[in-house]
């Protein structure tokens, strides 16, 4: 086929999106098995990222003798800022976590980035949701979300369903979709680059 580099649908970007779009057309749509595997890499990150986020905060103690006391006299004079503290290093571990997440998903599946990073999220929502039917009838021993800070839990018993537990449980949900669908679309880009270095070779176009 001949190509001519003229305005219009022969520009190599124009070409790359026609070719883009029939590739997408045939091999488009949420694939799951990405999707999981992304979300296998959210999960890690968040308790990676959580274990530094308490790391961090217990070297500052380290650093000021006085930090616990301070921090045990900080709690009860004054909660509420100690609680928005942790809601946002809480929102800054689930957001990184799940963009990563989706960009695993998004990498893997090559196009719909942003649905591959909604499909990462269902996978935690899904998996909380099994994780929470298990626990209430074998025993809360099979709750494995239970240490994982931010990982998405059903409160199946109403601790959760506090003005606090309403907050965290919101972060919980709210932050990780955004995390993963931008994660998913910075995925999906690598591979729009890829497909115009092919594009711009074929057509004898130096970068």
């Amino acid at each position: 086929m001949v190509y001519e580099d003229s305005a219009g649908s022969s520009t190599p970007k124009a070409r790359r999106n026609e070719v883009v779009n029939a590739e997408k057309e045939r091999f488009g749509g949420i694939k799951w098995g990405s999707a999981f595997f992304g979300w296998l890499t959210a999960i890690g990150m968040t308790v990676l990222l959580s274990a530094l986020a308490t790391a961090i905060g217990v070297g500052v103690g380290a650093a000021n003798p006085s930090g616990a006391e301070q921090t045990a006299d900080q709690a009860q004079q004054n909660p509420e800022t100690l609680g928005i503290v942790s809601g946002i290093v809480l929102a800054v571990v689930l957001f990184l976590a799940y963009y990563c997440g989706g960009y695993v998903a998004g990498r893997m599946a090559r196009f719909d980035g942003a649905k591959q990073g909604l499909a990462v999220w269902l996978w935690g929502i899904i998996i909380a949701i099994v994780v929470a039917i298990l626990a209430a009838v074998a025993g809360n021993q099979f709750n494995i979300l239970d240490n994982l800070n931010g990982a998405p839990q059903i409160p199946i018993d109403g601790s959760l369903m506090t003005a606090s537990g309403i907050i965290g449980l919101v972060i919980a949900l709210i932050v990780p979709l955004l995390g993963a669908i931008v994660g998913g679309k910075a995925g999906m880009r690598f591979h729009r680059k890829v497909d115009q270095a092919g594009i711009d070779h074929q057509s004898g176009v130096v970068g």
